[in-house]
């Protein structure tokens, strides 16, 4: 089969460190051209890449470039208008979280990608570390029982300074859609995304006042499970902090690191794993693993993970999460 022809709109911090570099050393892709309104960074990251193909408008990527499909790497608020652009020049797409700022928008990618018949994967690199790969398959093999509560944190400094960051009309939201939307996935994603019951969420405005910079959630879902998540930028005490702990009926699995602890004969044994790579490792190793699952399902080698479908119910959550805080009450779905 020829090499998949990938186009990148949107060259800045994330495409450069792990996005573009990685399809550059994917034996069966091809970077068929890159998108930025930065010409100064256009052309280094053309230099540095070798990609012949540069375009200040994405418009003239998708008409010229011959793209098999397409990544979208750029500020929040440009992902409906350049998602749909791609999908009707019948690209496959691959657009970093989150998919847009809004429900609505989500449902119209979805839609229009599923009447179109292309593949959409929304960038949720975290469930492609390698030790939550692992930590999924030992909840996924039954030996720890049905897991029945999970509780994440993620407090660190935003991902992005730039100003467009903090504006809820064009990054749709805050550090929840930073990192509490990554919690929420993860944490479902073990549980098997059940059924949600409700949502209760208070928001934190510490150091912003147009997006929030703190939040905490409780969500309840079919059939007993419960979700504790908290996200943040200002909580952090120096050091960024992850953590994924999950409560099972038989034991416990808990990042970071990853440590499993299970009930035997009364007895609580922990089970240790002694390989622990490092932090920096498993970022890189997780968008590898990621463009991979991404390259392997446009090939037909293996199903969409995180599609636009999924996006869709998450999307909704998250409207969720925003109308408890705003009302300072408990959603029942």
């Amino acid at each position: 089969m020829d090499k998949i022809k990938v186009g990148v709109i949107g060259i800045g911090g994330i495409s450069q460190l792990m996005h573009i570099p990685v399809l550059a050393k994917h034996k069966e892709v091809e970077i068929s051209g890159i998108v930025d309104i930065n010409k100064n960074i256009l052309n280094n990251v053309s230099e540095r890449f070798s990609i012949k193909n540069t375009y200040s408008d994405y418009r003239e990527m998708l008409e010229k470039s011959g793209s098999d499909a397409v990544m979208i790497a750029t500020p929040t608020k440009f992902h409906h208008e350049m998602a749909l652009a791609s999908i009707d020049a019948g690209k496959h797409l691959f657009i970093e979280k989150p998919i847009a700022r809004t429900l609505e928008e989500a449902k119209e990618i979805a839609k229009a990608a599923e009447k179109k018949g292309v593949k959409v994967m929304v960038g949720m690199n975290m469930r492609y570390r390698p030790d939550i790969m692992l930590l999924k398959s030992i909840i996924n093999s039954g030996d720890l029982g049905s897991p029945f509560y999970v509780k994440a944190g993620w407090l660190r400094k935003q991902s992005s300074t730039g100003k467009w960051f903090t504006k809820k009309i064009e990054a749709g939201g805050g550090v929840i859609f930073d990192l509490g939307i990554v919690l929420l996935d993860l944490s479902l994603w073990m549980l098997d995304f059940p059924d949600i019951l409700s949502v209760s969420t208070q928001n934190y405005y510490i150091n912003t006042r147009n997006v929030e910079d703190s939040s905490i959630s409780l969500i309840k879902a079919q059939p007993d499970s419960l979700v504790y998540l908290e996200s943040s930028w200002s909580l952090q005490s120096g050091n960024d902090t992850f953590y994924l702990d999950i409560q099972c009926e038989k034991g416990n699995a808990f990042l970071n690191p990853l440590r499993i602890s299970k009930n035997l004969s009364g007895n609580q044994i922990d089970l240790a794993y002694s390989k622990q790579e490092n932090p920096r490792k498993l970022f890189e190793k997780s968008y590898v693993n990621e463009i991979n699952h991404f390259i392997g399902a446009i090939k037909g080698l293996n199903p969409v993970l995180s599609s636009a479908k999924d996006a869709v119910s998450r999307m909704g959550i998250i409207e969720a999460m925003y109308l408890s805080a705003s009302i300072k009450s408990e959603i029942k779905f």
